[in-house]
């Protein structure tokens, strides 16, 4: 093959692109030659525009999505090579304590930044979610799934350890047992079935799914901004944390809360029995 010949290797900005509609931002994969996986470059971009989010008044809600009607995530991409850092020829491909490391510098920096998001984030799940797909999904907020679509823990198929926070999110959502036998047994978990255990929040067709995004997204762009941070923060909170704890914690968000704009516009549209108008701060 001649260099003329030679594919151009897509940037970042092409397998994960990145709009803002009505306050609304779109971040959506777009590497269907690879099953929409996850490279590192692509698990970094991704990072920093939902962390870019929390300062940008004009975006006001997130949604993560993929191109394509199959795959919504296949997990990471094995494709690529790692690297690790120069070695004695002796030493060996992959030293103790380097895996770790690129975990916390890589997949463990995406889930965070959904779960500490200023915004309420949705997954629009469009296809298949796999491994460390399926954990995207999971960590956010709201959870739409495509009727076709399913998610698959399927780590233990391949003899993997599940990352991405799954062993945090999945308990926490279907309880310890259930998580177990998802997780051990790596079997497909359909739409409907993904709603009975409690993983979504709404199943719809495949032609409907953005619609029905777009309607939730915009809803809550339009809502009170700083009140659905505090809530996210609390509940997200109320897991991890003593009672005790939590009282404080649900104290210190009242008090910041009341210090917004919108919550002065709730207090003052309820008294004059008119609909607010939300500005996000």
């Amino acid at each position: 093959m001649t260099d003329e010949e030679t594919p151009r290797a897509l940037d970042p900005e092409e397998l994960v692109r990145f709009e803002i509609r009505n306050q609304v931002a779109w971040i959506t994969i777009d590497n269907p030659n690879k099953g929409n996986a996850l490279s590192p470059e692509m698990r970094d971009r991704m990072a920093v525009l939902i962390n870019g989010c929390n300062g940008r008044f004009e975006a006001r809600a997130i949604v993560i999505t993929a191109t394509g009607r199959k795959l919504f995530c296949s997990g990471a991409d094995i494709s690529v090579d790692r690297e690790f850092a120069p070695r004695p020829d002796d030493a060996p491909p992959s030293a103790v304590g380097e895996s770790r490391r690129m975990m916390l510098e890589g997949q463990l920096k995406l889930m965070p930044a959904i779960l500490d998001s200023d915004l309420p984030v949705i997954a629009a799940v469009n296809g298949t979610a796999a491994g460390v797909g399926a954990h995207l999904a999971l960590c956010c907020d709201l959870v739409i799934m495509a009727d076709h679509a399913k998610i698959i823990e399927i780590f233990t198929r391949r003899g993997l350890v599940p990352d991405g926070l799954g062993a945090w999110i999945l308990p926490r959502l279907v309880g310890i047992q259930k998580a177990k036998e998802l997780m051990f047994f790596a079997e497909d978990v359909t739409a409907e079935q993904a709603l009975s255990l409690g993983l979504c929040n709404r199943v719809v067709s495949g032609d409907e799914l953005i619609k029905a995004t777009t309607d939730w997204a915009e809803r809550l762009a339009s809502g009170p901004t700083r009140s659905l941070m505090l809530t996210k923060w609390l509940v997200n909170r109320s897991l991890d944390v003593d009672r005790r704890t939590l009282e404080d914690n649900e104290a210190w968000a009242v008090e910041l809360n009341n210090g917004t704009v919108d919550s002065a516009e709730g207090i003052a549209s309820f008294r004059e029995r008119r609909d607010p108008m939300w500005r996000g701060f």
